[in-house]
């Protein structure tokens, strides 16, 4: 029979108002009434304590490291992950054509320069562009070799007036979509669009953020730069920093010499380091090609407590589910149990990520209780 989960909120704090659940047989029964009435109080307390109009959600240290969360798969590695991204630059600079290139890259999965794209659907939402004028320019950078996983649309609602739920209906249709263009987010801003203010700036990202977050998808906002030049390029975004304060991070595409093909892409978020890409466009095929990278990429260094337990399964013996003291036996870790599962709950994400392996952990009233199950490899 599976072990029951403990539920934290149900059982009666330890201290002076309450104790551990008490596993005796010969508990009386006046005892045993007395524990069920203050397992009962304590659990009307927590209930009340939730409803008051003035309770502030709060989670301590040790709460969240006994959590596990799982991380998303980048779109691109090293480049875009899933999150709220504005991509910036000065008019006819070349963003819708990076555009069309990144998601023809994303809804095939074919390597983007030397960065791994990970398949999914894909939704262009090219709201400056018609069929005609879309048509001619991907024929040109790509040729014959089309893609059912790439969608166009030239018109949609605006934000507040229907585009929410029209992204949520089509996400709903596609569960595999990876990535969501809106080229460009002035067209989809709706009245007073032009009134800038760090607020309502704010208040924009933060909606569309909204869906990025929930459907684990990246929302690519393509944007213009102003003409003043400035010490941080990423202040040349035009609007107020409340656009950038509430996205997930910026790419900024701009040329030192206008009538250049080449250009430099400087990227930030919070889920990379900085970068700096070095492009230059292809005359005939108008596609951006890489010439070099400033930064490279930092690469976490091997984790050796993972590389033991990412051991324990294989394709011969998938999955595998016992106590943090079983797994220490196991892999002959010289750690206690609860820094194994705290070193586990954090490295979740890249556990699954590096290893494939997904691990979860839970608390019976016996024991934590670990279980580990190889995956295939994400695409």
């Amino acid at each position: 029979m599976a072990e029951k989960k403990e539920k934290t909120v149900l059982n009666p704090s330890v201290g002076a108002d309450g104790g551990q659940p008490i596993l005796c047989t010969d508990q009386s029964i006046s005892e045993a009434a007395a524990k069920n009435k203050t397992s009962y109080e304590e659990m009307l307390r927590k209930l009340n304590r939730v409803t008051d109009p003035a309770y502030l959600p709060t989670i301590s240290m040790s709460e969240l490291y006994e959590n596990v969360y799982q991380s998303r798969t980048p779109v691109i590695d090293g480049l875009l992950y899933p999150g709220t991204y504005l991509f910036a630059g000065s008019p006819k600079v070349g963003k819708s054509f990076f555009m069309a290139q990144l998601a023809y890259h994303v809804s095939t999965g074919t390597p983007l320069w030397d960065f791994p794209a990970h398949q999914g659907t894909v939704l262009y939402l090219a709201l400056e562009d018609d069929h005609r004028r879309l048509q001619k320019r991907l024929y040109r950078m790509f040729g014959a070799e089309g893609t059912d996983n790439l969608y166009f649309a030239v018109f949609a609602k605006q934000l507040g007036d229907g585009l929410e739920e029209q992204l949520k209906k089509f996400l709903e249709e596609h569960l595999d979509t990876r990535l969501v263009i809106i080229d460009t987010l002035q067209k989809i801003r709706g009245e007073g669009g032009e009134k800038y203010s760090y607020s309502t700036d704010y208040e924009v990202i933060s909606r569309l953020k909204k869906i990025a977050d929930d459907s684990g998808i990246c929302l690519l906002l393509v944007h213009h730069t102003r003409k003043q030049q400035a010490d941080d390029k990423f202040d040349m975004i035009s609007g107020t920093n409340g656009l950038l304060g509430s996205a997930d991070g910026a790419f900024l595409l701009y040329k030192e010499n206008r009538t250049s093909t080449a250009a430099i892409l400087d990227v930030s978020g919070r889920d990379q380091q900085d970068q700096r890409l070095y492009l230059n466009r292809d005359k005939e095929r108008l596609t951006w090609e890489l010439e070099e990278v400033e930064t490279e990429i930092w690469v976490e260094p091997p984790d050796p407590v993972l590389e033991a337990v990412a051991k324990v399964v294989s394709e011969e013996s998938p999955e595998w589910q016992g106590t943090a003291s079983g797994l220490i036996a196991l892999t002959n870790l010289d750690m206690k149990p609860n820094t194994l599962t705290l070193r586990l709950n954090v490295n979740a994400g890249r556990f699954m990520s590096e290893y494939h392996i997904a691990y979860e952990s839970s608390r019976t009233h016996a024991a934590r209780r670990v279980k580990l199950a190889l995956q295939p490899a994400v695409a």
